[in-house]
């Protein structure tokens, strides 16, 4: 027998996004931390492109993540 499933509401919908959310931004925030550090104390050109890199990665996730949260809002 198939156990029937739940159906969430929209404040845990919410709240779960929240969560993967944090995790893709603490992964964009480590990439241009490590930018930054390459910026200072190795080459200013490679640390440009990891700064870059860690901004494209957020807002790349940011637009996949919200793009599906409407998407199964409606």
């Amino acid at each position: 027998m198939a156990i029937p499933k739940r159906k969430l509401s929209s404040t845990e919908e919410f709240e779960i996004m929240k969560l993967v959310i944090d995790k893709f931004l603490w992964l964009g925030f480590a990439v241009m931390a490590f930018g930054l550090y390459k910026v200072l104390n190795d080459a200013m050109q490679a640390g440009i492109y990891y700064l870059l890199a860690g901004a494209g990665i957020l807002i790349v996730f940011l637009v996949i993540i919200v793009k599906e949260f409407e998407a199964r809002r409606y």
